[in-house]
């Protein structure tokens, strides 16, 4: 495997940003969202205003991705413009943009499935589950049952590190945060505040415009954003590490990181975030340059990505048999401790010695 720079230098080509694609993005998602959420109040059957509520969710996930862009820095060519719009974007989904960049970009991308840093869906060894609380082993069950990404992602990482979180979850304490917090409260309360007006205005349930119209929406953004961290990095051929060094050798901005592939066009209506090797190995890859960054890194490492074509088969399969983790021989357990795929212990020694 070359070194991560040389691998860089390859899509130095690439990176080139442009502002005015990126702020035609917004405005498009933005226009979307605000159509979404309109024809979701306008519906008069339950029905309809339940799938539009699911489609103003998944609209929140484009503008969240766009952001998740501008928190990278990699969105537009202007830092400043980067942050605000980033801001901007996150508020749909309640995000603190604050505090989702030390999170993500510091947190994750620093040491990606390296356990005790990263904390994006982390397994726990069959010693760690056996010592849990018989509540939490409950959860955990529930989390990797495969049916709630969305309850993973609202109560472990959005409610306990993002929403004013507590010393413990974030020891550092700094007024972004707090303002960040606010702010999509703020926004939470005009949300909610404007389906008031409107459910007044048109003679409407309050609280059947605040189910269709704010939960379903905010509970859809979830599942998908929890459905999209949990395939990116969760895999029978992806290990996680707890030495460092062990982890350093494997080159895990690669080795840990999977090319999801859909078919009729989800991948780009999802703005190309599923080619995230390449958004892994350098993150100024702007998302409007992933598909060809992508492309160009599978052709120059023939074998070593793992590519994985989605199927609801094989992401109920992975949920089955990734519940825990076995770090001395690297590889994932069921909730008994039973092997469920390949040792990569022979392949991840082999790695270091190269390295060395």
């Amino acid at each position: 495997m070359p070194h991560r720079k040389v691998i860089r230098s390859w899509l130095a080509p690439i990176v080139a940003r442009s502002t005015p694609l990126a702020m035609a993005l917004v405005v498009l998602d933005l226009v979307l969202f605000g159509l979404a959420l309109a024809a979701t109040i306008a519906a008069g059957n339950i029905v309809a205003k339940v799938l539009l509520g699911m489609l103003t969710g998944f609209i929140i996930g484009r503008l969240f991705i766009l952001g998740h862009d501008a928190c990278h820095q990699s969105f537009t060519a202007n830092r400043r413009l980067n942050t605000w719009l980033g801001r901007l974007v996150f508020m749909p989904s309640l995000t603190p943009y604050s505090l989702w960049a030390v999170g993500h970009n510091v947190v994750h991308h620093g040491y990606t499935n390296l356990k005790g840093f990263d904390f994006v869906w982390q397994p726990h060894s069959l010693q760690e589950f056996r010592a849990l609380p018989r509540w939490r082993q409950k959860l955990e069950r529930l989390y990797r049952s495969g049916w709630a990404p969305w309850l993973y992602y609202m109560v472990d990482m959005w409610w306990k590190k993002m929403y004013f979180p507590s010393r413990k979850q974030m020891p550092t304490r700094r007024a972004e945060f707090i303002w960040d917090g606010v702010l999509v409260s703020v926004a939470a309360a005009l949300w909610i505040g404007g389906l008031a007006w409107a459910a007044q205005a048109g003679g409407q349930s309050f609280w059947t415009l605040l189910l269709t119209a704010f939960v379903v929406p905010v509970l859809f953004w979830k599942a998908m954003i929890g459905f999209v961290v949990y395939v990116h990095h969760t895999h029978v051929g992806v290990a996680w590490y707890q030495d460092k060094s062990e982890w350093s050798a494997a080159q895990p901005f690669v080795s840990t990181t999977v090319h999801l592939t859909f078919r009729h066009g989800i991948g780009a209506a999802l703005h190309h975030i599923m080619e995230h090797t390449a958004h892994h190995v350098d993150m100024s890859v702007p998302l409007y340059r992933l598909k060809k960054a992508q492309k160009l890194l599978e052709t120059m490492l023939p074998g070593r990505i793992v590519i994985q074509k989605f199927s609801w088969r094989w992401y109920f399969d992975t949920a089955r048999r990734c519940k825990l983790y076995d770090f001395d021989r690297l590889c994932w357990t069921d909730f008994k401790g039973r092997p469920t795929s390949a040792p990569l212990r022979a392949v991840v020694e082999r790695a270091v010695v190269e390295a060395a």
